[in-house]
Parts: C-alpha cells; sequence; structure tokens
C-alpha cells in the first residue's frame, strides 16, 4: 500500500541537504510518496536560525554537519564560503517543478548541492537558472514559473502548513501524524513506515 510522507525543508538548510538522498531513497524503497513543503526557519514555533545561536552552539553545530556529512558522503563547503546571496528564492524553482509534475527532486538535488558542495550564489536568477539547465532541466521555464501565482501561492502556503503543523526546523517528516525532526530520525521514520508506530 502507498503510504505518504509530508516533507518539509529547506534549501538554505545544510542538514535537509545532507539528508536528502537517504530519504528519497528510503521513500522508494518503501513505496512512500513524499509531499514537498518548502520554508524557511518557523521561529514562531522555536526554530532558530544558526546565525541567532551562540557562538559555542554554533561551533558543535558546524562541527557535528562535518561528521555527519562524512557518514552521508556529501561534500560541505562550510569555511571560506563568499558572501552569497539569500538560497531561499531557489525554493521557487523546486515549487514550480513540482506543481508541473516535473523532478522535483532533481532540481532540489541540483541547487543544494551547488549551494552546500559549491558556494555557488543560487540566490541569483541567472545562477540557479544555469545550474538547473545544466542538469538536465527547463532552466528558463522554471525562472519564468517562479513568480506565477500558483507557485507564489504554494510558497506561502507551505509557510503556514509547517507552522501549523508543529514544525520548527529542517528537515520534518511527518508521518501518520507522528513529526521526525532531523535526518537522523529517519531511522525510525522508516520504522514507522514497516509498522513499528511510536
Amino acid at each position: 500500500m502507498t503510504k505518504s510522507v509530508e516533507y518539509f525543508f529547506s534549501i538554505g538548510s545544510p542538514w535537509s541537504y545532507i539528508g536528502f538522498d537517504v530519504f528519497a531513497e528510503l521513500a522508494a524503497k518503501n513505496d512512500v510518496v513524499i509531499t514537498p513543503y518548502l520554508t524557511t526557519v518557523v521561529e514562531e514555533n522555536g526554530g532558530i536560525f544558526s546565525r541567532n545561536r551562540p557562538e559555542i552552539r554554533r561551533a558543535y553545530w558546524t562541527r557535528d554537519l562535518k561528521r555527519w556529512a562524512r557518514v552521508r558522503g556529501k561534500e560541505l563547503r562550510l569555511e571560506h564560503r563568499p558572501d552569497l546571496s539569500d538560497p531561499t528564492p531557489a525554493s521557487l524553482f523546486v515549487i514550480a517543478a513540482y506543481l508541473d509534475g516535473q523532478d522535483w527532486i532533481g532540481v532540489a538535488r541540483a541547487l543544494q548541492h551547488a549551494f552546500w558542495s559549491e558556494a555557488r550564489d543560487i540566490g541569483k536568477p541567472d545562477v540557479r537558472e544555469a545550474i538547473v539547465t545544466s542538469a538536465g532541466f527547463d532552466g528558463a521555464t522554471l525562472l519564468r514559473r517562479q513568480a506565477d501565482d500558483d507557485v507564489q501561492n504554494k510558497w506561502s502556503a507551505d509557510r503556514v502548513h509547517a507552522r501549523d503543523s508543529g514544525v520548527f526546523g529542517f528537515p520534518t517528516y511527518v508521518y501518520d501524524g507522528e513529526i521526525y525532526w532531523g535526518q537522523d530520525n529517519l531511522p525510525f521514520l522508516e520504522r514507522h513506515l514497516r509498522g513499528d508506530k511510536p
């Protein structure tokens, strides 16, 4: 029987990037339909942007990211990054691909890799268009679609749904009414998908 998981993530979240491929593989293996919701940290629910955390916690966060990146086989460029613009608008490319029935997972993967492994400025429209085009997608169409009402409306609605669902950080997976926060919770999500509900 097909199962459905609500997937809340952010292009600007390194944890979303680290856990992305593992989650996609888990979903395929367990006959899961993924419904994506893209937004930013939900501060109303207690989410905290990393830039607003004390330095000692930020230092630990960086070390933990590096450990998990090695486990997941991801290369993170965290130090000596150039000044980059806000990556949030790249979410609109993913939303457009999803609404159009395209490979939104592939679009998200290309943008996340460019931002987190290559430190490319995906906040700039021409940069993200080039990235997705080189990955085999129609970058011009996605660039044009990002301003359309249905894309903008989903972007707004995704934040409201995240807030109302109790989401505060990323990635978050919701299955059968149960919330799993963080890519390190994927083993628990998989147990639940296989019938072991907590």
